[in-house]
């Protein structure tokens, strides 16, 4: 893995509010990986009008755990939106995980969603439909552009709080309020 400068890996993305793309508008976006070659996160508030229980049905798997079955799925990015991925604590071992550090995994094979619905572990996760990826310098460019501010990744925001205040809680670790940002872009 090629490291970048400003590795922005376990940080959030938070969206400008003069963010012109659709997909990402008012979007707050954990960071899972970020190299030279690109980087690649998960939109963590946007939940769509779908529960976990509904998906298990729809992939034909059990879920035993009352505390999962109306937790929301998420909008994770529009890539692959046909295929889940669980951004989840604690990283644990699956088949196919993209572990962040020792504490935060994003995995996207069904053994961790067979886990969640026969044992309820891990027992902090956000499952997305697709994720969010930008190709080599392109979030550079992005952030050049002050498309985003950066936040480190604080894990509580994500499991911790309802979704509709994860975008502002995350800028006000920056000590900042989102209504004061200008929609127009500048600079100095």
């Amino acid at each position: 893995m090629d490291t970048v400068p400003n590795n922005l890996t376990h940080h959030f993305l938070v969206a400008m509010p003069h963010m012109a793309d659709p997909h990402f508008a008012r979007t707050l976006t954990y960071i899972a990986e970020h190299t030279a070659q690109g980087a690649l996160g998960v939109i963590v508030n946007r939940p769509l009008d779908m529960t976990l229980g509904t998906l298990f049905e729809r992939v034909e798997l059990r879920l035993d755990s009352q505390v999962f079955n109306s937790q929301p799925v998420y909008f994770g990015g529009p890539v692959q939106t046909d295929r889940g991925f669980v951004l989840h604590r604690p990283s644990g071992d699956w088949h196919s995980t993209l572990r962040v550090n020792d504490e935060v995994g994003l995995t996207s094979s069904r053994d961790i969603l067979q886990s969640i619905g026969s044992e309820g572990e891990p027992h902090e996760v956000l499952v997305s439909l697709g994720f969010a990826a930008w190709t080599a310098g392109q979030l550079e460019q992005e952030l050049a552009d002050n498309a985003w501010l950066t936040v480190p990744a604080d894990m509580s925001i994500v499991f911790a709080m309802p979704p509709e205040a994860r975008l502002a809680a995350a800028v006000q670790k920056l000590g900042i309020d989102l209504t004061q940002i200008s929609e127009v872009a500048g600079h100095a």
